[in-house]
């Protein structure tokens, strides 16, 4: 691209393109998605741990360590390769949200990105304080957003869809 072209008006510069605003979910969308995913993955996983595979709740009880393994690996499985595959869980896809790139929203996150997410929100909820950041931040990133560089998006927006 010459220069004497833009300047004479007959090329537009490449610098008044705009790229497309992303908008973050807000942390009521966020929560919604969390007690949606509860109920469609979890409660489905615990009930047939406990009353399949464990055989009762009394027997769920008197081992309790082997039951909670038997639900947080499929449970791990599952949302892990959800937010790797498709970039969201269906609590997610309910109010249209995904999860992207801390970089660039436009690309899903890799295998690494949904481990470290999945691994640091535990702590992020426990902790509460990782919780709370998203109160202060423009962008609603938690604890574990931050930390596995992922961010959640609304849908609408993302540019290569």
């Amino acid at each position: 691209m010459r220069w004497r072209y833009v300047k004479q008006g007959k090329i537009k510069k490449p610098l008044d393109e705009k790229k497309p605003k992303v908008h973050y979910a807000s942390i009521f969308e966020r929560l919604k998605a969390f007690l949606t995913d509860t109920f469609m993955i979890t409660t489905p996983i615990v009930y047939i741990v406990i009353y399949f595979i464990m055989g009762s709740r009394e027997e769920f009880r008197a081992h309790m360590g082997q039951g909670w393994l038997f639900i947080i690996v499929p449970h791990a499985l599952i949302v892990t390769l959800l937010w790797w595959l498709k970039g969201q869980t269906p609590g997610m896809k309910l109010y249209e949200m995904e999860v992207r790139r801390w970089n660039d929203p436009a690309k899903p996150i890799n295998l690494f990105q949904a481990l470290i997410r999945y691994l640091a929100m535990p702590i992020s909820i426990l902790s509460i304080v990782g919780l709370l950041i998203a109160f202060f931040r423009e962008d609603r990133a938690t604890f574990h957003d931050l930390i596995s560089f992922s961010r959640i998006v609304k849908v609408e927006n993302i540019s290569t869809r």
